[in-house]
């Protein structure tokens, strides 16, 4: 679903709430106060008593919902030095067992699925972490064993990745599977800034969210990761367009995605057949119109300290002309601790309020 943008209202600040009537900008606009507040309830859930154990594995439970893009980003940030082994499941694995940690997060604590895998790794005596509402099956499955971890702030469906990945890295944190402990308090500033940055008072020129949703209406968005965190926020920014917007996207690692032969083909042939001067009102059977494919918009996203076109260079032998890079070295400047997390946090944040002005100015909102 690919609708007709009214770039007028994203210029309209008042209209933009007023159309927003179940405060999806609002909720997303709290990514910062999640990370904290999930800081604080993994304090009162006790993980400070994972300090020092060292599991067999780690064990990501995927399920719907953000999960999954806060899993790789996680893995991304360990990387090859991680000391266990890390898997990533979306059921309970046969040989779960007292040696081993589980991470869960879901915001459907109906789920029967993984109220199944929550008892089975309890009842096998592993160590759960469990995000999730303290009321349904879930947290029924892991009473009394779990290590709950309850969301404070209420959110719509999609927009729980800051609390997710908060309550993982204090996790590994704990385990001592990253190093040096990463700065929450600094992840929580670095959203916070750029939610400001996106609110929607501010024009779209100096709005980096609202000038994402401008670039990718009425096209087809490539989302390619130059690195394994970007990766993993280039999926989670799919997900962002098909939840709040409708929009179908690809994401996938630059590595893979660049050798496609016919992306690479749509990349370099649709910028130079999109017509700038087209009106879908007078020609509603052109670009973008049912049945006829957008053209596409490739967005090489990075959260290292290389310029993403150098890295295609090295990958792939390649750059990409037209395509826009999401490489925050200016609001993350390189050379800051943390960096890669801060540029992952700060980019997943702006896919989902990009996602939500898209879907409200388009009148495609499927939160709305």
């Amino acid at each position: 679903m690919n609708g007709v943008l009214d770039d007028t209202l994203l210029a309209d600040p008042d209209t933009l709430v007023a159309r927003d009537t179940t405060g999806v900008l609002r909720a997303a606009a709290t990514a910062g106060a999640q990370v904290r507040s999930a800081v604080h309830a993994c304090a009162e859930a006790g993980l400070d008593r994972l300090r020092g154990h060292r599991p067999r594995a780690l064990v990501f439970l995927r399920r719907p919902g953000v999960s999954g893009a806060v899993a790789d980003l996680v893995t991304a940030l360990l990387g090859d030095r991680c000391p266990v082994p890390v898997v990533h499941t979306d059921r309970a694995p046969g040989w779960i067992g007292p040696l081993d940690v589980v991470v869960v997060h879901t915001g459907d604590g109906t789920d029967p699925e993984l109220a199944e895998s929550v008892a089975v790794a309890v009842r096998r005596g592993a160590e759960v972490v469990l995000s999730a509402p303290d009321a349904g099956p879930v947290a029924q499955a892991g009473a009394g064993r779990a290590r709950l971890v309850e969301p404070r702030i209420p959110l719509p469906e999609g927009l729980g990745f800051a609390q997710a990945l908060a309550v993982a890295l204090v996790t590994v944190s704990e385990l001592e599977l990253i190093g040096t402990a990463p700065d929450l308090e600094a992840l929580a500033d670095a959203l916070d800034a750029e939610a400001e940055r996106d609110h929607p008072g501010h024009e779209p020129f100096v709005n980096p969210a609202k000038s994402l949703a401008l670039r990718l209406a009425e096209r087809t968005p490539l989302l390619w990761g130059v690195d394994a965190a970007a990766a993993a926020v280039a999926r989670h920014g799919a997900d962002a367009l098909a939840t709040h917007a409708g929009v179908v996207a690809h994401a996938d690692a630059l590595g893979q995605a660049g050798t496609l032969a016919g992306l690479r083909v749509a990349v370099d042939v649709g910028d130079r057949e999109a017509d700038v001067f087209h009106d879908p009102f007078e020609d509603p059977d052109g670009p973008g119109s049912a049945g006829v494919a957008p053209p596409p918009r490739l967005v090489l996203l990075g959260t290292g300290e290389e310029d993403p076109q150098l890295i295609s260079r090295r990958i792939l032998g390649r750059e990409w002309p037209t395509a826009d890079l999401a490489h925050p070295v200016e609001e993350v400047p390189r050379g800051t601790r943390d960096a890669a997390l801060l540029r992952a946090g700060l980019l997943a944040l702006r896919a989902d309020i990009a996602a939500v002005y898209l879907g409200l100015a388009t009148r495609a909102s499927l939160t709305a």
